[in-house]
């Protein structure tokens, strides 16, 4: 029985789908103004994490992850630029989905974009308006009646009366609450907009992710998930604008990961704190990036540092190091890791646990693989056929353990070394021997003997 940690209620829960086996998730997705920072990447594999557990599990899942492309930021980002707003997303959504393939991710059943769904917020604006949950004061606005949904606050227990304690009113404003936010924004100079029945604008955030999300998944659905910076205002306000203008549940099971984190503050653009995603491969393998973030369970915050990423590469070598020389064939055998990892994934996703089993999984092939080899490499099936829930371990171990060998060494030169020591061995030169493994040495080559073969890898 999977159980999922419910943000709404602060509890763990059994996850019950609301339709027989068909699971429906939607997941706020990223404001396309710039290349993807780890932060987003956090979120991205999260809910690939999930995806991917849910699926195995025999779930039905319908997976939608929006794209915000407009707002202020990607305003004042294309202006800067000196492009049109569409221009600038559509270069940063091809990145985006560069960066998703790079770390494995599987792409979104459905990634609906918010300019494509101008005419049903204009809708659900209006029927927020005439049940009195939003108001137009004549400027081109509309707003939300914040005081009026009686549930507000219920997602991250903040109650009204102290969100009112020093908020105000701008200038430029003409909310009656200062807590009131904006449905729909009257244009702007130089800015894009949208013919809409209270005159030329574009949309609010919050309100875009309501429309996107029910057109795509029905007015009630399983999941709603998305990065813990997001909680509050902008989940609140969606249960708010939802939930006011359908009399429904909007979302069944909030979901929220944590941030990464770079010397205890979050990673965000705004604090000029950020790697992207593309910097960061720069120096590092994919997979090693990808397994830093589902090694730790998605609710908690990931302390970014070097040191962490060599940890994950450690890993990383300490598996692809037991499917080294292995064939590959059908997983067989290690029931018991099996049970004990699924036990671990029904627990709210525990990848730590999880991870743990991974490990026992490696001694237990290493132990067997001198011994016997077919037991061995049913194991290492096994061990993939885990790893994949992680999205991790389904590249040849070679290709992994020498990943960055090329431009730095030559690959046939380091073969013919090796094999020419081999050869030294057989003829019981050990001087000569010795005299190839510091040449390999010196080159930067890492050698692994084992039983009857003779391995290699680069240094770190």
């Amino acid at each position: 029985m999977l159980n999922i940690y419910n943000t709404l209620s602060k509890t763990k829960e059994a996850f019950k789908p609301l339709d027989g086996n068909k699971v429906r998730m939607y997941v706020c997705g990223m404001t396309v103004y710039d290349y993807c920072h780890l932060g987003h990447g956090r979120s991205m594999v999260a809910f690939d994490l999930v995806t991917r557990w849910l699926r195995k599990s025999g779930f039905d899942l319908t997976y939608v992850r929006n794209i915000t492309d407009i707002d202020d930021k990607i305003i004042n980002r294309a202006n800067e630029n000196g492009e049109t707003f569409d221009a600038l997303t559509a270069r940063m959504i091809d990145a985006m989905h560069e960066d998703e393939r790079r770390l494995n991710i599987l792409p979104p059943d459905q990634e609906p974009r918010a300019t494509e769904h101008i005419a049903g917020m204009h809708a659900m604006i209006q029927t927020l308006i005439d049940k009195g949950y939003a108001y137009a004061p004549g400027n081109g606005d509309v707003y939300y009646r914040v005081g009026k949904f009686v549930g507000y606050g219920k997602l991250s227990r903040k109650k009204i009366e102290d969100l009112r304690i020093g908020a105000r009113i701008e200038v430029d404003e003409a909310k009656q609450d200062p807590l009131d936010f904006v449905l729909w924004k009257g244009v702007k100079p130089g800015e894009p907009s949208w013919d809409s029945p209270w005159g030329p604008g574009r949309p609010g955030w919050h309100i875009e992710c309501s429309v996107m999300s029910t057109c795509c998944l029905g007015e009630s659905f399983d999941i709603h998930g998305g990065g813990s910076d997001l909680e509050f205002p902008h989940h609140e306000n969606e249960i708010a604008q939802s939930e006011a203008a359908t009399g429904k549940q909007y979302a069944n099971a909030w979901m929220h990961c944590g941030m990464i984190r770079i010397n205890g503050e979050k990673m965000s653009k705004s604090l000029n704190n950020f790697f992207t995603i593309r910097d960061v491969l720069e120096k590092y393998h994919p997979e090693v990036v990808r397994y830093l973030l589902v090694a730790s369970h998605y609710r908690s915050a990931i302390n970014y540092s070097e040191d962490s990423l060599r940890d994950a590469k450690g890993a990383l070598e300490r598996f692809y190091h037991a499917l080294r020389g292995l064939p590959r064939v059908v997983p067989a055998g290690g029931e018991a890791f099996v049970e004990r990892f699924s036990v671990a994934m029904n627990d709210d996703f525990g990848t730590p646990e999880a991870c743990a089993v991974l490990f026992d999984l490696v001694r237990e092939i290493n132990r067997l693989r001198d011994t016997d080899v077919e037991a061995a490499a049913g194991l290492a099936g096994r061990l993939r056929e885990l790893g994949e829930v992680l999205g991790v371990l389904q590249l040849e171990a070679d290709d992994f353990l020498r990943a960055g060998a090329e431009g730095k060494v030559d690959a046939a030169e380091v073969e013919a070394l090796i094999q020419a020591r081999l050869q030294a061995r057989t003829d019981k030169n050990w001087a000569e021997s010795d005299r190839i493994r510091d040449q390999l040495t010196a080159m930067g080559v890492v050698l692994e003997d084992s039983k009857g073969a003779t391995t290699w890898r680069l240094a770190d």
